[in-house]
């Protein structure tokens, strides 16, 4: 809550210092303006020109409303020479020089994070048997200490772009290296990894470099120059497509009706909306209605002068919500450093003005004198004469725009992707409008030489999860695999999936046909994916039954929905734990097949069966409709385990209050000591008691974290993060002295990784994950 706060109040101290109010007018009698239009321009981008082209004596001309709403008149639209001039018109460059700053900075922070520099070596570890998921197959890793220099130098361009020192190589250094990593790994893709690229390769074709940069300070004739206005246009209209099009995006059914992101409603930072509405609401209105509103409405409301300060402090609000809610990096902090490129050009002049005299020599310029640019149209110049490089500057903004609204919808061609959800993730800016659960992924494969029949383990030699939602994936985990099995005396393996998927609380059912051999099957990118079961959409509306059903269970009874297509079977087994475990149809007819007992049973909706723990059974869909039914179980052991700890939790409290009159049995003494510290739990000889004492310490501790100050905590953060960018820079120095002079001795460069490797002392990595598997229940 307080970096919220922090955010909130910076913000707010901004608006409050540059954005001059302006009367709100009524669009209704203006004449309607393609979007390009209302992105190349803004009112102060105007003014800049103005100051260049009149003296400050001079009568301001009166402006049609038109230009004081949209920062333009409509001439400049009238033809393409004007539209060409007004993309090209001087514009101060202040406000994107500060903006590439920031985004080096970030992209710096990012490469030690959420690229992956700090633990590079276990992804990229030489000799291991790794299936991998490229873009392109022919894309292979370099070996380790190579793919080591490939982070130094995408580092170093990022420290380039922040400084503006050799500031196009420095942005080639980066995008090159950075999309060569993000084409390496379809299984990192997000929308915002994808943002940082694009944006990277706009910067290259800007100016930027023409304000606090150590390029202005070697060549005077850039320093504090003009850049042609398409430099904002391309930057605001990326960053407005961000925001509309995940709003359009989240026009999806699923969304509206709140079934997207429910779980979000249970964390923290929602608590104070629980005060006033029911949990459901908050989910409804709070989280899918309001993030709904503000992303269809951001990209409008940062344009405009007189909307543009509540834009600021509800986008800044979201992203700073954001960054506590999800793990996505540097994202939320790149949006924010985003936000002033709406302001007027000049903004950052008028900022660092207000400093003390003295430290203005560290800071940006606050001078308005600025030098002209040949980037630039003449400012006075009623017609100024076009070059090519102006030309060319304008194509690029209208196809760059273009091309950014196509793409979003573009996967009638790359149907080869399209799955439950289109596309590969990443580029469609669909951020959090779909979530899923995985209820069962099996993988069989089949010698083709003898016929022989195995089983492996869901992700084995791989590190990412991803591949169970995609088909290209999929495809390409089942070909590595058929390389690595006759390894193991597997000859000609057939590769089988059966992986069951819930998509937005529906029904768990199957992804793929798991009936289909993944390795001889076809799989184009430019062809529907033949093997690809469709979702089971006309089944939604039992979410809301689902809701009705799981809320008259009690506490301990779970329940899992299952639905099947006619001619498949689930093949299942209940565990030992589940001794109450039975099976109920809705809708359909299956028949369950009792494999030890050899018993079929044949249900239709409504009937309900018991089926035996510690055993296998079957279930065949047998009507002519996709089956429906569910699990009910409870989970024996566990129940009975925590009745023993609240046994031992209320006696526990008993010693403490000295109620307790009955003498303990030695099993039980241990309790009396609990608050001395771990001793208590090492001197438990009952199993369950000892179990409960560790426990009870893990809980203290997570208490004890969550309770902690702010500057406790920042000490824990900054501590945690020291370490992590610590490992990734000894790493890379290991990595460039053995491309440097070879390989050390084997002891030496053990001595070294384990030096890398150090800990903060006594650390506590993971406590609330280690709680929840050992306690059985998630916290959101």
């Amino acid at each position: 809550m307080l970096l919220i706060t922090h955010h909130l109040v910076h913000s707010c101290f901004l608006l409050l210092i540059f954005f001059k109010s302006t009367q709100l007018f009524h669009v209704s009698d203006v004449v309607v303006v393609q979007l390009l239009g209302a992105l190349v321009s803004s009112d102060g981008e105007e003014q800049t020109a103005k100051k260049d082209a009149t003296s400050k004596k001079d009568k301001p001309q009166t402006k049609t409303k038109m230009e004081h709403i949209f920062g333009f008149k409509k001439e400049d639209l009238t033809s393409w020479r004007s539209l060409v001039s007004l993309l090209n018109r001087p514009t101060d460059p202040a406000s994107l020089g500060i903006f590439r700053c920031l985004f080096g900075l970030l992209m710096a922070i990012d490469i030690t994070q959420e690229r992956g520099l700090s633990h590079l070596d276990y992804k990229y570890l030489d000799g291991a048997p790794v299936c991998r998921f490229p873009l392109f197959n022919f894309l292979q890793p370099l070996p380790m200490d190579w793919m080591y220099l490939v982070y130094v130098v995408m580092f170093l361009g990022a420290l380039g772009i922040m400084f503006g020192c050799f500031y196009r190589l420095s942005c080639l250094m980066f995008i090159s290296t950075y999309w060569y990593i993000f084409f390496l790994d379809k299984t990192t893709w997000n929308n915002h990894s994808y943002l940082y690229g694009i944006i990277g390769f706009q910067l290259i074709l800007m100016d930027g470099n023409r304000y606090w940069s150590i390029d202005g300070l070697w060549k005077p004739s850039i320093r504090n120059a003009h850049v042609p206005l398409w430099n904002y246009t391309v930057l605001r209209a990326q960053i407005f497509i961000v925001y509309f099009i995940a709003g359009v995006k989240k026009l999806d059914a699923d969304w509206v009706e709140g079934y997207s992101m429910s779980y979000l409603a249970h964390h923290w930072l929602f608590d104070p909306f629980k005060v006033i509405l029911p949990v459901d609401l908050v989910s409804l209105l709070v989280v899918h209605g309001c993030g709904l509103v503000l992303d269809l409405t951001a990209g409008y409301l940062l344009f405009f002068d007189v909307t543009r300060p509540y834009a600021f402090f509800f986008v800044s609000y979201f992203h700073c919500m954001n960054s506590q809610l999800f793990s996505i990096g540097m994202f939320p902090y790149t949006m924010l450093a985003t936000s002033p490129l709406f302001c007027y050009p000049d903004w950052p002049r008028r900022f660092f003005a207000r400093f003390p005299a003295f430290l203005r020599g560290a800071l940006p310029f606050t001078t308005c004198d600025l030098q002209p640019s040949t980037s630039c149209t003449p400012p006075v110049a009623k017609t100024p004469k076009l070059r090519l490089r102006h030309k060319l500057g304008a194509i690029f903004t209208v196809l760059y725009i273009i091309e950014q609204f196509f793409l979003p919808y573009s996967h009638f061609i790359t149907q080869g992707y399209n799955n439950w959800t289109n596309g590969l993730y990443g580029y469609s800016w669909d951020m959090m409008v779909h979530s899923r659960s995985h209820q069962h992924v099996k993988i069989t494969y089949k010698d083709g030489k003898t016929g022989e029949i195995g089983f492996l383990n869901p992700g084995v030699f791989t590190q990412s999860r991803r591949w169970k939602d995609h088909g290209d994936m999929l495809k390409q985990y089942a070909t590595c695999l058929s390389q690595l099995l006759p390894r193991y005396n597997i000859s000609e393996p057939e590769i089988y999936f059966d992986i069951w998927v819930s998509i937005n609380e529906r029904f768990q059912q199957r992804i793929f046909d798991p009936r289909v051999d993944i390795v001889k099957a076809d799989w184009s990118p430019f062809q529907p994916n033949p093997w690809l079961m469709p979702l089971l959409v006309d089944l939604s509306p039992w979410r809301t039954k689902f809701q009705e059903i799981e809320g008259s269970l009690d506490n301990q009874t779970e329940i899992v929905f299952i639905a099947d297509f006619p001619g498949l079977h689930l093949e299942n087994f209940v565990s030992e734990d589940l001794g109450n475990t039975s099976v109920q149809v809705l809708q359909g007819k299956v028949n369950i097949e009792i494999v030890e007992e050899k018993k079929n049973f044949t249900l239709e909706p409504g009937e309900q069966i018991k089926v035996p723990a510690g055993a296998y059974h079957k279930v065949y869909t047998v009507s002519d409709e996709p089956s429906c039914y569910m699990y009910i179980y409870v989970n024996t052991t566990e129940a009975a385990l925590q009745e023993n700890f609240t046994k031992l939790f209320e006696l526990q409290e008993r010693i403490r209050n000295g109620t307790e009159t009955e003498p303990l049995p030695p099993e039980l003494q241990p309790l009396i000591a609990a608050d001395d510290g771990e001793g208590a739990e090492v001197n438990a000889t009952d199993p369950i008691v000892r179990l409960f004492l560790k426990r009870q310490r893990r809980m203290k501790e997570v208490k004890k974290r969550r309770e902690a100050g702010v500057l406790e905590r920042l000490e824990r953060f900054t501590i945690k993060k020291y370490y992590s960018v610590r490992r990734g820079f000894l790493m890379t120095a290991i990595a460039l002295r053995n491309l440097a002079v070879g390989l050390p001795p084997l002891e030496q460069l053990t001595r070294e990784v384990a030096f890398a490797n150090m800990k903060e002392p006594q650390a506590e990595a993971n406590q609330d994950e280690r709680l929840k598997d050992e306690v059985g229940h998630t916290e959101l």
